[in-house]
């Protein structure tokens, strides 16, 4: 893991700078629902996660990768998905709404007009994963099965809600 950390691959394998990754790992430890097992650090157990998400493979080329078996990074993968969602009062923070945005307030053409918004909504379709029975529940117009994906961000692009389903 130390290679992984100090070296510029970290970007490549988990879509992290090193020095994110490390504060990363520090947070979901503060939670206690990710602890270091015999085998396994938490920092092993969150590359494991990110590098499922982030190149979204299969649990079988996780286990080849990291040497662990489907079961090990299937846990870890639960237990570090857990102590994220535990951290979504840190991660995503809902705007007061008390402030008109710089942006809006400096511009004539959306000042009047615009001057209540929080930012911008959109929904997107994202490719799934499922098992092949499910497939039929989430076809879309394209070839693959996709879920419907609700996003707001304020303007500085940060996600202020999500919701999928």
């Amino acid at each position: 893991m130390s290679y992984l950390v100090h070296t510029e691959r970290c970007r490549d394998i988990i879509r992290m700078s090193p020095e994110a990754f490390i504060n990363l790992c520090q947070r979901i430890r503060g939670t206690g629902m990710v602890k270091d097992a015999f085998r396994s650090t938490v920092e092993e157990q969150v590359a494991k996660f990110l590098h499922i998400i982030g190149h979204n493979v299969k649990n079988r080329s996780v286990s080849f990768f990291f040497h662990r078996s489907g079961e090990t990074v299937s846990r870890h993968f639960h237990n570090v998905l857990k102590a994220i969602l535990m951290l979504h009062g840190e991660f995503l923070i809902q705007p007061a709404g008390t402030e008109v945005e710089p942006h809006i307030l400096n511009n004539n053409r959306f000042f009047p007009y615009f001057k209540d918004c929080l930012g911008a909504i959109d929904g997107t379709h994202v490719r799934v994963k499922v098992p092949r029975a499910d497939a039929p529940r989430f076809r879309g117009r394209k070839d693959w099965p996709t879920q419907n994906v609700f996003a707001a961000c304020d303007f500085d692009m940060q996600f202020t809600y999500v919701l999928a389903g």
